[in-house]
């Protein structure tokens, strides 16, 4: 037993010994060599260390720099959706930077080319998700690579500086005469109003043109009390007449309250008005029109008008100001450094070209004829027009009840689309704009009119899918020109309506005191509501506030030379434009059914310009004879 206890020390004593030098203590550690395995690390090897730490610094700070550049670019295409009223989900905002992130250069024009063709896609909603965004992406890459395949083939580029706006969504803007301020309406517009919304037709009216007269320097209210002989003529409510005497000055609406008898109404009071003495200005007084008037209450309690005149114009840069940017045309604000840019791009575009044709009826081969030759002419030439605008009537008879040929109609639609298909130059780099005209299909004759309806033009966009059909009147954005088209028989009617004979002292034509009529009512049509039936919650659609660069009224008229020849009527078109503009149009406004001319003088119509002078605002007046 004892040796086998002395052999069990002796092996515990060697398991000691064994494990001291398995494991040396620590001072036996620390003065321990390294071994071979593990080298001390020389000068040159610390300084390739301190440079690999460097380089990941810079990674690093590169990948910071690059989040906050990703951070701009999201911050700058929303703010430029909102510009525009949509609204980005997260998966759209990721496609579109990957989009952007190809042009690194030029991210700025690759965000703007991407929302304009946006514009003219049909979404169900403001809310633009990845599926919308990717559906776009892909045509413009589609777009590039086909470029890049032909680059001798040039596209037209003004597809995304033209923006087509729908009337009935135009943004309506109310004034509040305490704030002095314009508000936006919020909400839906119901196309069947109520009995309110009938008065608050004329209030909108009447308020949009009182805020502009209470800025002219003419009715602004002395700071100081001036003298007699002062030029300043302060406005005074209908309402303080009563039991004043001598000579004032008011504004308000014409209207017939009573059979025979006409009264001048304001938001206060209405009184009976006598125009027998009244020496007025250029333009047509019908009932509805707003007029500034001066004169004297007389004892029977009636107002006798001395002089009578429209509301004074205001330039548009003043209106602009006043505005505080909101965006009374439609289509969406600009910033200035956007205005800047389209405003550059818009002087390089000399060869943009619009050709407006009118009353084309597609139930008449000899239009379909001379529409054709029109056509040929245009695809020969070296630049094609950008725009071409139909307007109507597209039917020779009236589409009303007692129309029943709405199939063949639609046949002829479907047969302008194969011509127009078999031009392929004007297919591809044209775009086609159609507007209704008075006597076209629609649920109504009451302003605005809808687009055609689509059974009529279906057949029609399979060949020309590019086709715009768009509402009466149309408004159409190019770069920075705002430009409205309307077409409505306007003149005639005004005419008819006339209270008091238009004055001759300044003018004898028609046509310049229809210009003045439309430009002071700020209006395309003041006419009373049983003569031209207005959707009262649309009339804001009407507006021409600010004014714009461009007015395009087509109207027929009988002249004085059709009295004698009845197979001529005249065809006129309004254009209010600075003269920089009209490089821009080709105006070819004509009846296709009268006109007679050889295929190779297409563009050689008998039109004649003539420049007026409407109180130092320039307008162009383009008419031709059609015999």
């Amino acid at each position: 037993m004892a040796t086998d206890l002395n052999r069990e020390a002796e092996g515990e004593e060697d398991m000691k010994k064994k494990g001291s030098e398995d494991f040396p203590a620590k001072s036996s550690r620390k003065s321990a060599k390294p071994s071979s395995l593990c080298p001390i690390p020389f000068p040159g090897q610390r300084v390739k260390s301190v440079r690999k730490n460097k380089t990941v610094k810079r990674e690093r700070k590169e990948e910071n720099r690059g989040g906050k550049m990703s951070g701009q670019t999201r911050k700058m295409i929303q703010k430029k959706l909102k510009i525009r009223g949509y609204s980005l989900k997260m998966d759209g905002l990721e496609e579109i930077l990957s989009f952007v992130d190809r042009f690194q250069d030029a991210q700025d024009e690759a965000i703007d080319l991407l929302l304009d063709q946006l514009d003219h896609e049909s979404l169900k909603s403001s809310i633009i998700d990845k599926e919308a965004v990717h559906r776009v992406i892909s045509l413009l890459l589609e777009a590039e690579a086909a470029e890049e395949e032909c680059p001798t083939s040039s596209t037209s580029l003004s597809h995304s500086s033209i923006r087509v706006v729908d009337a009935f969504l135009v943004p309506k803007f109310r004034y509040d005469p305490i704030k002095k301020h314009f508000f936006q309406h919020a909400g839906s517009l119901p196309i069947h109003g109520d009995a309110s919304a009938k008065s608050t037709l004329y209030r909108d009216r009447f308020l949009l043109l009182f805020q502009r007269v209470s800025r002219d320097q003419h009715f602004i209210k002395p700071a100081f009390d001036t003298d007699e002989t002062s030029q300043n003529c302060q406005l005074s409510p209908i309402q303080s007449l009563v039991g004043q005497r001598g000579k004032r000055w008011v504004m308000g609406v014409i209207s017939q309250l009573e059979d025979g008898h006409f009264y001048l109404e304001d938001l206060t009071a209405a009184v009976e008005i006598d125009f027998s003495k009244a020496k007025i200005t250029t333009g047509f007084f019908t009932e509805n029109t707003i007029v500034v008037a001066e004169g004297e209450m007389l004892s029977e309690g009636i107002f006798q008008v001395i002089t009578c005149g429209f509301p004074p114009l205001e330039d548009r840069d003043k209106s602009l100001k006043i505005l505080a940017g909101h965006d009374f045309f439609g289509g969406g604000t600009l910033t200035k450094e956007e205005t800047l840019r389209l405003a550059d791009l818009e002087k390089r575009a000399v060869n943009d070209m619009f050709v407006i044709l009118s009353d084309i009826w597609l139930d008449n081969e000899e239009v379909m004829e001379k529409l054709e030759t029109v056509l040929n002419g245009f695809e020969s030439v070296e630049i094609v027009p950008s725009l071409f605008v139909f307007m109507g009537n597209f039917c020779s008879h009236p589409c009303n009840l007692s129309f029943h040929s709405f199939s063949s109609l639609r046949l002829q639609f479907g047969k302008l689309g194969q011509m127009i298909e078999a031009h392929p130059r004007l297919k591809e780099q044209s775009r086609f704009l159609f507007i209704p005209g008075p006597d076209d299909a629609g649920p109504s004759t009451a302003l605005p009119r809808c687009a055609l309806p689509k059974y009529l033009t279906e057949e029609l966009q399979k060949h020309v899918p590019n086709a715009i059909f768009s509402t009466n009147p149309c408004r159409i954005k190019f770069y920075t020109q705002e430009i409205v088209f309307f077409r409505q028989d306007l003149l005639y009617r005004m005419r008819r309506s006339c209270l008091i004979p238009p004055s001759t002292e300044e003018t004898d034509d028609p046509f310049e005191h229809l210009v003045a009529t439309i430009t002071h009512q700020s209006h395309l049509c003041p006419l009373p509501l049983f003569v031209q039936p207005i959707i009262w919650n649309y009339d804001h659609c009407l507006h021409l506030y600010p004014t714009p660069h461009t007015v395009m009224l087509l109207s027929f008229w009988v002249t004085e030379v059709s009295r004698r020849h009845s197979n001529t009527l005249e065809l006129l078109a309004l254009i209010q434009v600075p003269s920089q503009m009209i490089a821009h149009l080709l105006h070819i406004v004509l009846a296709l059914r009268k006109l007679s001319f050889q295929p190779c003088e297409f563009q050689k119509f008998p039109l004649e310009c003539r420049e007026l002078n409407m109180r130092k605002k320039k307008c162009y007046l383009f008419s031709m004879f059609i015999v």
